[in-house]
């Protein structure tokens, strides 16, 4: 029966599953925070230009 690919990979210890996952979570609020940001300002642009 052939392995996974999985297997080859070396073990991951706590501390470093956590340090990416946080990694991972503050490129997720940054990137939201950003969108958002530019959404109210297209909404803002929006209504200067409109009213």
């Amino acid at each position: 029966m052939a392995q996974s690919p999985m297997s080859d990979l070396p073990p991951v210890t706590e501390e470093a599953f956590v340090a990416n996952r946080q990694q991972v979570w503050a490129s997720f609020c940054g990137f939201t925070t950003g969108t958002v940001i530019v959404a109210v300002a297209i909404l803002v642009l929006m209504a200067i230009f409109l009213l």
